[in-house]
């Protein structure tokens, strides 16, 4: 790929995020994090230009790449080095080069996830990356919120912060629950913590597991709908 091409491309895509409603988080990001995108849009040269698909393929990749990389840096880890997130930012675009394919997409655009938080704000850069290659979601704030939707309709997946008030460990609750109940869902939980012990211990109660990565949470959920049959 020649530079001449990459900086059309560049210019190209930059072009696509002006019209996404966080322009000042990519203008933060081209700047403090240019060298990761300039990775991730390098990769996408690499594709074949042949095929009636790939523009559109290459759109929902690169704003995929872009709120991936918006959420890492938005949930830095406490004392986090602007090298640190520069990796953070880096393994995001990674995890979109690798994962996401045509196929992929095809699956993402018939999947709908609950997404369970009481502040949903937090976590806009995520299902922005996700909502990029189709995917639905519906939101619920509370514990009893999310199984009434679950009544109503069933879901691809399900994340869930853990605490929610008054209930600590409302994540646990939920899947205590739906487990119970013989809701096999796939659960993940999206929280403050990834240390071993939490990890398995939601994977004992029936979840994938639980990460406070925005690029783990992204590898799970297209994990999940990797596993389901094409239509």
């Amino acid at each position: 790929m020649t530079i001449e091409n990459a900086l059309k491309l560049l210019d190209a895509v930059t072009k696509l995020f002006g019209v996404l409603v966080w322009p000042a988080v990519l203008v933060f990001i081209l700047i403090r994090f240019g060298s990761a995108l300039r990775e991730f849009i390098a990769s996408m040269g690499e594709f074949s230009l042949k095929g009636a698909g790939f523009e559109a393929s290459a759109k929902r990749k690169a704003e995929a790449a872009a709120a991936l990389a918006a959420a890492a840096v938005s949930h830095p880890e406490a004392g986090a080095a602007p090298e640190a997130m520069a990796r953070d930012a880096r393994a995001a675009a990674q995890v979109v080069t690798e994962m996401v394919t045509p196929r992929m997409i095809r699956r993402a655009g018939r999947a709908t996830v609950l997404w369970v938080d009481d502040r949903p704000s937090n976590n806009v850069h995520e299902r922005q990356a996700l909502e990029a290659l189709g995917v639905s979601f519906v939101l619920a704030t509370s514990t009893n919120e999310a199984l009434e939707e679950l009544e109503r309709q069933s879901f691809d997946a399900i994340i869930s912060d853990m605490g929610r008030p008054p209930d600590p460990q409302a994540g646990y609750t939920l899947l205590d629950k739906l487990r119970a109940s013989g809701d096999e869902t796939p659960f993940i939980i999206y929280a403050g913590s990834r240390a071993p012990e939490h990890r398995a211990e939601s994977r004992r109660r029936g979840a994938l597991g639980c990460t406070n990565r925005a690029d783990e949470l992204f590898e799970m959920v297209l994990s999940v709908l990797g596993q389901g049959r094409e239509a």
